[in-house]
C-alpha cells in the first residue's frame, strides 16, 4: 500500500482514488491495491471503511478513515 502522506487532512476520496485507475491520463496509483468487487465486499462485511453517499448516484470515503486503514494495515504487516 502506499503512504497516506499525498492525502489531504480531512475530504473524500472517490473509489479510483482508493484502488487506482490504470486507465486514467495519467494512471491513478493505487493506495488500496485490491479489485473493486473485492473492496465493495470488504466495506459490506467491515474489512475497509463504511462508504458515505455524497450524492444519489455518488459514494466516497472519508479520507481520515482511508488514512486509520493504511496506518492500521502498516502497524499489522510491522
Amino acid at each position: 500500500m502506499h503512504a497516506p502522506s499525498a492525502l489531504p487532512e480531512t475530504g473524500f476520496l472517490r473509489l479510483k482514488q482508493i484502488i487506482g485507475d490504470p486507465d486514467a491520463n495519467p494512471p491513478v496509483p493505487p493506495l488500496v491495491p485490491v479489485k473493486k468487487s473485492t473492496w465493495w465486499k470488504g466495506c459490506a462485511n467491515g474489512t475497509y471503511p463504511e462508504p458515505v453517499k455524497i450524492g444519489p448516484r455518488a459514494t466516497a470515503w472519508r479520507v481520515e478513515d482511508i488514512r486509520a486503514f493504511i496506518e492500521k494495515c502498516g502497524r499489522a504487516a510491522a
